[in-house]
């Protein structure tokens, strides 16, 4: 497959991005607008339908993330960085590997997906890991990072390797961001909520 300057534009708008989001400026969401509207057209010509569909629900997330953001607090104030509950976390997780189970039979019967549970996990977690992110929760980087492993090969796999390196450096800067919302929360003493 041909690396377009479509793909290593849409590389260019990720990693700023989550360069923005590790630093809680409201830029993140019209810089991933951006990404996330260039890897529909990618996704879907590489016939992983899932990512596809994926980003296009990413489109409606990153104005809802955007206004979050900003009005999500209490009195309609900026939101700020919170953690969910322990049994919030592992509903989360388990609800996640059933969608991805589901969706990955479904890509795998009645499409010609390529890698078909792959995709469905890296769409699936990405969805809970955006969802979170709206809501500035703080395990949202876990989801984040076990996404951009998964990622790395099925992306690697299928020649695309600008896309394969961006998830690559996503994976350092999802750590770096687990980090440093880590420390802010803590210095911040923000309690944990569901």
């Amino acid at each position: 497959m041909e690396i377009s300057w479509i793909e290593w534009l849409a590389v260019l708008a990720g990693l700023l991005c989550v360069w923005f989001t590790i630093r809680e400026n409201i830029w993140c969401w019209p810089l991933g607008l951006v990404q996330v509207s260039l890897y529909v057209w990618i996704f879907y010509n590489a016939k992983l339908y899932s990512d596809f569909l994926l980003h296009i629900v990413y489109i409606f997330l990153q104005f809802y993330g955007w206004y979050s953001w900003l009005y999500g607090g209490k009195g309609h104030t900026e939101l700020s960085i919170r953690r969910m509950s322990i049994s919030g976390f592992l509903i989360t997780l388990v609800l996640t590997l059933l969608a991805t189970f589901l969706w990955g039979a479904g890509m795998e019967r009645y499409t010609d997906a390529s890698l078909p549970y792959w995709d469905a996990f890296t769409t699936m977690a990405s969805l809970t890991a955006q969802w979170l992110l709206t809501r500035k929760k703080l395990d949202s980087w876990i989801f984040w990072i076990s996404v951009d492993i998964v990622a790395i090969g099925v992306y690697f796999y299928k020649g695309l390797l600008p896309t394969a390196g961006l998830y690559a450096v996503f994976l350092f800067l999802a750590s770096a961001g687990f980090w440093k919302w880590s420390r802010i929360r803590l210095n911040n003493k923000i309690e944990v909520s569901e």
